[in-house]
């Protein structure tokens, strides 16, 4: 099985000499004439960030989350390790540990305004395992709040092994999409610290129907409201539409609206869909949106008239995704 910890960039190091391979680095880097940090300055962090590729992580899937990764610090400015476990089938049973060293600099708002990010990779068999806390402490700043995003686990009870990651982090991720269906729901150390990526895609989703319907007194939205519908694609939006239910649910029933049936519709490639059903046939909601096309439409009619208006639609990209998960 081809390895993940392989697929990524970066130097293999001794792992007793990351912090001296780290600073070898940027001083070879300089020395060649590459971008490197003029000073500590340069490698001002903001967060500890770590990036959990669990056992159903293919390697072209994990250099694509690490090209996330990138995207977020460039950004938010973060000391990133890559947690990078061997493989079932791969692991022989004995104590081994390796890691890579990555790094790259690029300029921010002005030219004046290097910002440099280092990613330290660990590669561990289930052997090492107890040996991964200490070794991920001494990759990070004792003085910054961490953040730990858990990709692709393969069950909850597995990843509940990490106790000092989910313990200590100020925010969990997950991707409910593509996570154990037990995820949201298990008694994780700190559950008020969980975030769910597929609801921080929703976020520009979220903010136009709200602020569409936050035009109407919140009683014409809730009186005689019997159904919603929300449609989605059958697969690719499938969480989405489940997430978009949820809040849904929570928004409505914050309206006073009381004893209302939620149920699922089918959307056409890259859709969702909303539509109120109220007792008056006359009145109505509707809302579609394209996510691959970028439109969406509003329909409705509260009683006051019908209201018709075209409206832009689109899902946070993942590294936008993760900043709305982490900070907010």
């Amino acid at each position: 099985m081809a390895s993940i910890f392989k697929a990524l960039p970066g130097l293999e190091v001794p792992v007793g000499e990351i912090s001296k391979s780290l600073a070898d680095m940027w001083t070879a880097t300089a020395a060649d004439g590459g971008p490197a940090p003029a000073s500590d300055d340069a490698k001002a962090t903001q967060v500890n960030f770590v990036l959990h590729l669990g056992f159903q992580t293919t390697p072209e899937d994990a250099t694509k989350q690490f090209a996330t990764a990138v995207k977020f610090s460039r950004r938010y400015p973060s000391r990133i390790v890559v947690l990078c476990p061997i493989a079932e089938a791969d692991d022989q049973g004995q104590m081994e540990m390796k890691a890579k060293i990555y790094g790259e600099c690029h300029l921010g708002k002005t030219k004046s305004d290097k910002r440099c990010v280092e990613f330290v990779m660990l590669s561990y068999s289930r052997a090492a395992r107890s040996h991964l806390e200490n070794q991920v402490s001494l990759c990070l700043s004792t003085d910054l709040p961490l953040y730990y995003w858990a990709h692709r686990f393969s069950a909850s009870s597995k990843l509940a092994d990490y106790r000092y990651l989910l313990s200590r982090s100020k925010r969990v991720l997950i991707d409910s999409a593509i996570a154990p269906a037990d995820a949201m729901t298990y008694p994780w150390p700190n559950p008020l610290g969980l975030r769910d990526l597929v609801y921080s895609r929703l976020l520009p989703v979220r903010q136009t129907v709200g602020q569409f319907l936050a035009g109407y007194a919140p009683e014409h939205v809730a009186d005689g409201l019997q159904r919603v519908t929300v449609s989605h694609a059958a697969e690719s939006l499938a969480a989405e539409g489940r997430v978009l239910t949820g809040w849904l649910q929570r928004r409505l029933t914050a309206c006073q609206a009381k004893g209302v049936e939620f149920v699922t519709g089918n959307c056409a490639p890259q859709e969702l869909g909303i539509e109120f059903h109220y007792q008056d046939s006359a009145r109505f909601f509707r809302w579609k949106g394209n996510i691959g096309k970028g439109h969406a439409h509003f329909a409705c009619n509260f009683g006051g008239g019908e209201t018709n208006l075209p409206a832009s639609v689109s899902l946070l990209s993942p590294e936008m995704a993760l900043s709305e998960a982490m900070f907010f």
